[in-house]
């Protein structure tokens, strides 16, 4: 069974960020370690999670973030900008 995997870049400042997006159950991982051990600071936290929660999508989604450059905020911040593009545009997930 393969599941459909969806693609997207974001950037802010100096950091970038591509996201592969699929369909599960919520599990979000950031250069390969969980969204809270990555970014430490809820505001953080709070950039990456708020275009899913704004779509309802936070437990139907696996998110696969890898991020380079720039410090936690602008990280977060491309991440999101990212994010955001990539749920406005449409897909059967």
């Amino acid at each position: 069974m393969t599941t459909e995997t969806f693609y997207a870049t974001g950037r802010r400042k100096t950091s970038s960020a591509r996201v592969y997006l699929s369909k599960g159950d919520g599990n979000i991982s950031v250069n390969g370690k969980a969204l809270d051990v990555y970014f430490g600071r809820k505001v953080a936290q709070m950039l990456v999670m708020q275009p899913l929660e704004l779509t309802e999508l936070v437990e139907k989604l696996d998110l696969n973030i890898m991020v380079n450059g720039g410090g936690n905020f602008g990280q977060a911040g491309a991440r999101s900008e990212e994010h955001t593009s990539e749920l406005q545009s449409p897909c059967n997930l």
